[in-house]
């Protein structure tokens, strides 16, 4: 695994003997084919709520900008904060404190809204601040352990050790399955 300082950080696992080990234990684990140990790396862009830090495939990011005051919409779900005028594109912001039930986030122009890509749509990701570029062998992408699944949980694409903490990965488009169209319908109603 490696930082875009290029620190190098060692298998957490001393016990393991491959990429599969703990699946292969038995121990919980969900049952899905871990990424084979071929040299790939997988790059992340990994940001804060709170105390928990999260990362999405630094593919899907296409910009990073400090928070700005956007348009509410009547009847949307709680953790969507409103839509903001990018440009001449009208992206949905998803407050993602409040997307984790972890209370709404009181917004300052110390928070980051993350653009991403989901599919064919893009939205905007209210965090509280951007941590890192990870680079990450993809043999070093841990599953989510069954055992500790919670109803969000089944929006992680995995789990990377990183300086002896969990950084979760998120899946954007399973996270926000659903609310996408939603905005956009309700965004496009609201502009004609």
């Amino acid at each position: 695994m490696e930082l875009t300082d290029q620190t190098q950080i060692e298998s957490q696992d001393p016990t393991a003997t491959g990429p599969n080990a703990a699946m292969a234990s038995g121990d919980g684990w969900r049952e899905e084919e871990q990424a084979e140990s071929s040299g790939e790396t997988c790059q992340f862009i990994s940001f804060t709520i709170g105390s928990e830090e999260y990362a999405v495939d630094i593919i899907s990011v296409r910009e990073i900008k400090g928070w700005t005051e956007v348009t509410s919409l009547p009847n949307q779900p709680e953790y969507m904060r409103g839509v903001l005028n990018l440009r001449g594109v009208i992206v949905p912001i998803f407050d993602m404190r409040c997307r984790f039930g972890m209370g709404s986030t009181e917004a300052t122009p110390t928070h980051v809204v993350i653009i991403v890509s989901i599919g064919e749509r893009i939205v905007g990701l209210l965090v509280d601040a951007v941590s890192d570029i990870l680079t990450v062998g993809s043999e070093e992408i841990r599953p989510v352990p069954e055992m500790e699944r919670t109803n969000d949980a089944q929006f992680l694409s995995g789990l990377v050790s990183i300086n002896d903490s969990m950084v979760a990965l998120l899946n954007l488009g399973e996270l926000f399955a659903g609310d996408i169209d939603t905005v956009a319908a309700a965004a496009e109603i609201a502009n004609a």
